[in-house]
């Protein structure tokens, strides 16, 4: 079985999680954007590579056509997953993202996050840039520019509540590929 799968979203959205989870079902190989997007560092997420390199490098990995693919390529990678077989947006409403994107980086860096902690700046920006993605408050990822990008695909699509449970996305999912 061939299978492309892209899946994207909010930060928080449960895109990384229902990637792992198909991936596993599927017997595919998961990937995630962030890894190719930015540079490793401590703190993460500091520097993010040129286009080119990120679109390079996801090319590379995906080569052998068996893949899901999840986090938000927000336009600069659309040439990575022209030939997607499954487009999923993964949908979940604010609050439930903003809860698991806390939880996450309090699990990930605890103290460091803290008030004082080397990364408390970054962070309370960060949860900032969360909560703004429905009205496109900051730069990057947002609903407004997800829809308009969702909107225009060629692909097969679906569109998911990121709130339910992982078996009951991946019964969705699966009852969409080819």
């Amino acid at each position: 079985m061939t299978a492309r799968i892209y899946l994207t979203g909010a930060a928080g959205a449960g895109i990384t999680t229902l990637g792992g989870a198909l991936a596993t079902a599927l017997q595919l190989r998961h990937f995630d954007v962030d890894d190719y997007y930015w540079y490793p560092s401590d703190p993460p997420y500091m520097q993010a590579r040129l286009v080119n390199e990120r679109v390079s490098l996801l090319s590379q990995a995906l080569a052998d056509g068996r893949w899901v693919l999840s986090g938000s390529l927000d336009g600069w990678g659309d040439e990575v997953i022209k030939d997607a077989e499954l487009v999923v947006f993964v949908d979940t409403a604010t609050p439930v993202r903003v809860a698991r994107v806390n939880a996450r980086e309090s699990k990930r860096f605890g103290a460091r996050i803290l008030p004082q902690g080397d990364m408390h700046v970054a962070h309370q920006a960060f949860m900032a840039w969360v909560a703004g993605y429905e009205t496109a408050a900051f730069a990057g990822r947002s609903r407004p520019r997800h829809e308009a990008w969702f909107a225009q695909l060629r692909q097969p699509s679906l569109r998911v509540d990121g709130s339910l449970s992982i078996p009951n996305l991946l019964q969705q999912v699966q009852s969409h590929l080819p």
